[in-house]
């Protein structure tokens, strides 16, 4: 059979396997059940706290799990009726992120970044939609692909005699990586950053302050790297994209606010 041949079989069948919707509609791959993510998240997350120092400052606290409990309040009822456990890390990264299985975690670092409720927000929801598209589900799934699809182009590669087999490898291995595996995960961000946008804005709080906060992020992050040899987007196409999906979020803000959804977690 051409290697061709076998790819195309590969690709089909896990197409038939694993084929979903994310909430903004785009066609999905992902052949993990929930209750696997699920674990996975839980089980990394109780080893995360074994491993980095928690904050325990009551105000801090309270600030990051009053923003954190009314952007799940408006998520989808099988995950705003779920159990979270947010937890403020003690370390000097402006990061955060949101596991499957009702995990939440803020580093310290963040909130000397995301000035005021309104940008801790648009961290948090964007976290939490990345939970929502099952994204790492279906990063998961699609590494598992790749290295499917490496290892049948190597066996391949080894039956024809190939000569310059370890440089064909090192090619397929590169390409897949900034052609694929990269774009996806940039294609990951901004679906997160259009779905967080959302909840912020549901929740009640100001989505105009999203593009404040990725301005902060874009100062605090000299000398990253090119948008097309990294995993996100650029702040500018970040701050591009946010403007442009603006009106909507604005309406949903408006919504919010005329149901008295009116976050004080200053």
């Amino acid at each position: 059979m051409k290697l061709s041949h076998v790819l195309i079989s590969l690709s089909l069948a896990t197409t038939l396997v694993g084929c979903k919707s994310s909430p903004t509609g785009r066609t999905q791959i992902a052949m993990y059940s929930e209750a696997e993510m699920n674990q996975l998240g839980k089980q990394s997350f109780v080893q995360m706290k074994k491993q980095q120092p928690i904050n325990t400052d009551a105000k801090i606290n309270r600030y990051v799990q009053c923003v954190a409990d009314n952007v799940i309040s408006v998520l989808p009822a099988k995950y705003a009726n779920q159990q979270w456990e947010v937890v403020v890390f003690e370390e000097p990264s402006a990061n955060a992120f949101a596991l499957p299985g009702g995990k939440i975690g803020v580093h310290t670092g963040l909130l000397k970044v995301a000035q005021g409720q309104d940008q801790l927000a648009t961290v948090l929801g964007h976290e939490v939609g990345h939970v929502i598209a099952e994204h790492s589900n279906e990063r998961m799934t699609a590494a598992g692909i790749k290295q499917a699809t490496l290892q049948v182009a190597d066996a391949y590669s080894r039956s024809q005699g190939n000569r310059l087999h370890n440089e064909t490898m090192m090619a397929l291995g590169v390409g897949a990586e900034y052609l694929g595996m990269m774009p996806f995960s940039r294609m990951h961000e901004s679906e997160a950053d259009k779905i967080g946008l959302d909840l912020m804005a549901k929740a009640g709080f100001n989505p105009k302050q999203s593009v404040e906060l990725w301005r902060n992020m874009a100062a605090n992050n000299n000398g990253a790297p090119p948008e097309f040899l990294s995993t996100h987007p650029s702040s500018d196409t970040r701050i591009s994209d946010l403007r442009s999906w603006m009106p909507d979020a604005m309406a949903l803000h408006n919504q919010a606010k005329a149901q008295n959804k009116r976050p004080h977690c200053e």
